[in-house]
């Protein structure tokens, strides 16, 4: 007998990530917070060196896998807005009334919680520009507000150096610089090959998407920021020639894929060896000799072929990436999503911090100053891309009480203040590896940031955090099921808007190249480039998604039916990779091809009336 299923948010709550120990990020995370909290202390700029832990435990949070390149946006941006939020909220905090501030603060929780829509980079800098003004506004430090300030960006900076600086095991081969980026590039051709391997099986569309998170990871790790715009180095120019080089055989074996129909083993040999001389720096060698008996068989040899020669000569290649304008980023932080997102934002911080206020003039917290706890906590549990309301509320009251009560067993033994220094050095090292579930980042952030208190003079307070914690969820869970303005799975929504439009671009130069005699180079290029930004918008789309069906029934049913649609954009877009390649081949689109796609954009206008979600429209004749 079946064990009956878990509800979709009590599974996710369950759920934790797997993976290798990143020991690289756990050394960073024991040299961050503890080490600058004591040479604060030890130079008696206490409050000073708590800021700074402060700030390189919220960057610690957000050093995942990946390019010191990416590090410096994924770490650098962040930290930026916090060291304004923590300008903003001291003066705020200083010079305004409880009321003035209180809206001050939902202003800002307005303004984050939209541009937090943008994606994951922005939505870390919302996360810390909230944390960083209720701390400056609340936290009692005699420090002026840009000392603050500096503080926070020296305590997020000395993290991005040892990120900058220090080795990644297993990421030196051929050049210091590229801890992450060979690596990225490598899990393409990988990922490749697995397609290739799942070509006519089941498990072929969960390898297609594993071949687009591949290939949006390499993208990300390779265009990062760079003193000049080009590759300036002859190793990174070959790392950029790898990479374009993988987009053909991507497009070939997505075609492949598409078709249904198994592939000898040999076809996956070739983008096997080219990950490895990607990952080992080194020429490709023999490639298995071609087989084309098939139009997208024919696409593949041609591609690896192409892919030797790019590797021999390593002259660089465009990395097929479209740059969002100022006003595209605008519409998306103001839009439906961004608005919906900012709102509930806005609400939860706000009255988080009324209701702080309020019991910090009552005298609630006694002896304690620290009513910023309260709205800094709501700001984790009320932010969407962090997982389902439910997920997270479940999660961040038992990580709070797991964490308090083994802070209360360390506060009664450790000697002060060096042993509490040397349990936020220890908390620092646990965050890479806690990160994988939230109860645990939760309860390993509350030992830290209770160990943080203790040193810079302020009593025991672990049944203060846990009472503050309790009652942030309960705001949060009351906010986040209050009727909003407008439809409900904005989030969803305008993530669906961006894959359709991205779909439809994709689909229209497809078209547009089979009513011309031969694709020029710039042509198939600008293909490549708008496949590329479809596949990751489905990506971005289907993540949305996920999460939204993980909420409680009364959130999850505004975006039901959502699946069904971005189900169709995929098989359309996989649909286009196909009929781009016989195009290639034969220079025009068969009548098969053409009906096939009129199928799927006829069941894109059905999904799209049956869901009532608004997707752009695709009157395209094929």
């Amino acid at each position: 007998m079946s064990r009956p299923a878990l509800p979709p948010w009590l599974a996710h709550a369950l759920r934790a990530q797997r993976g290798p120990v990143p020991w690289s990020a756990v050394v960073r995370g024991a040299l961050a917070a503890g080490p600058l909290l004591l040479a604060a202390v030890l130079l008696d700029r206490t409050s000073l060196g708590v800021v700074a832990a402060i700030a390189a435990m919220l960057a610690g949070i957000n050093d995942r896998p990946g390019s010191r390149r990416a590090a410096v946006r994924r770490l650098g941006v962040p930290a930026l807005a916090g060291a304004g939020g923590m300008l903003v909220g001291t003066y705020a905090g200083e010079h305004l009334g409880a009321v003035a501030l209180t809206f001050l603060l939902t202003g800002v929780g307005l303004f984050a919680g939209g541009i937090s829509a943008v994606g994951p980079v922005a939505s870390g800098a919302g996360t810390q520009l909230l944390v960083a003004s209720a701390i400056g506004a609340g936290m009692p430090v005699p420090e002026a507000g840009w000392l603050r300030a500096l503080a926070f960006l020296a305590g997020a900076g000395w993290l991005l150096a040892l990120r900058l600086v220090l080795p990644t095991p297993g990421g030196t081969v051929g050049d210091f610089r590229f801890d992450g980026e060979r690596d990225a590039v490598a899990a393409v051709y990988d990922a490749i090959a697995d397609l290739l391997d799942a070509a006519g099986s089941d498990e072929g569309t969960a390898r297609r998407a594993a071949l687009t998170a591949a290939l949006d990871h390499a993208q990300d790790a390779l265009a990062g920021p760079r003193l000049r715009r080009y590759a300036s180095s002859s190793a990174e120019r070959r790392l950029h020639a790898q990479y374009a080089a993988a987009l053909p055989l991507a497009e070939a074996a997505t075609a492949l894929a598409w078709a249904g129909e198994a592939v000898t083993e040999r076809a996956a040999e070739g983008p096997r060896r080219l990950a490895a001389a990607v990952r080992e720096n080194t020429h490709t060698g023999p490639l298995p000799a071609p087989n084309r008996s098939a139009p997208a068989l024919r696409a593949l040899d041609d591609a690896l072929l192409r892919a030797a020669e790019a590797f021999d000569q390593g002259k660089g290649g465009d990395l097929h990436t479209r740059r969002r304008t100022a006003k595209t980023l605008f519409r998306i932080a103001f839009g439906v999503g961004g608005r919906e997102y900012g709102l509930r934002v806005a609400l939860c911080f706000g009255a988080s911090a009324a209701v702080a206020q309020a019991l910090h003039h009552a005298r609630w917290y006694g002896q304690h100053e620290h009513w910023y706890w309260l709205p800094a906590t709501a700001v984790f549990l009320v932010k969407p891309d962090l997982g389902p309301l439910a997920s997270r509320v479940l999660n961040r009251a038992a990580g709070t009480v797991l964490g308090a009560v083994a802070f209360a067993g360390f506060a009664a033994v450790l000697p002060r203040p060096e042993g509490l220094i040397a349990l936020v050095a220890v908390s620092g090292a646990l965050i890479p590896v806690a990160t994988r579930h939230f109860a645990a980042q939760t309860a390993v952030v509350t030992v830290l940031v209770l160990a943080l208190v203790m040193v810079g003079g302020e009593p025991q307070a672990s049944a203060g955090r846990i009472g503050e914690t309790l009652l942030a969820c309960a705001i949060v869970l009351i906010v986040g099921h209050l009727p909003m303005p407008g439809q409900r799975a904005g989030g969803v929504r305008a993530r669906l808007t961006a894959a359709g439009s991205a779909a439809h671009a994709y689909l229209a130069h497809v078209l547009r190249e089979s009513r011309a005699p031969m694709a020029a180079p710039d042509s198939r290029a600008t293909r490549w480039t708008l496949r590329r930004e479809a596949y990751r918008t489905l990506a971005e789309a289907r993540t949305a998604i996920a999460l939204a069906a993980a909420e409680l029934p009364a959130l999850a049913r505004h975006s039901e039916g959502a699946d069904e649609v971005v189900d169709t954009l995929e098989r359309l877009v996989d649909a286009t990779t196909a009929c781009a390649v016989h195009l290639d081949d034969s220079g025009h689109l068969s009548t098969g091809d053409r009906e096939q796609l009129a199928e799927l954009l006829d069941e894109l206008a059905r999904d799209r009336e049956r869901t009532g979600l608004r997707l752009p429209e695709l009157p395209l004749a094929v």
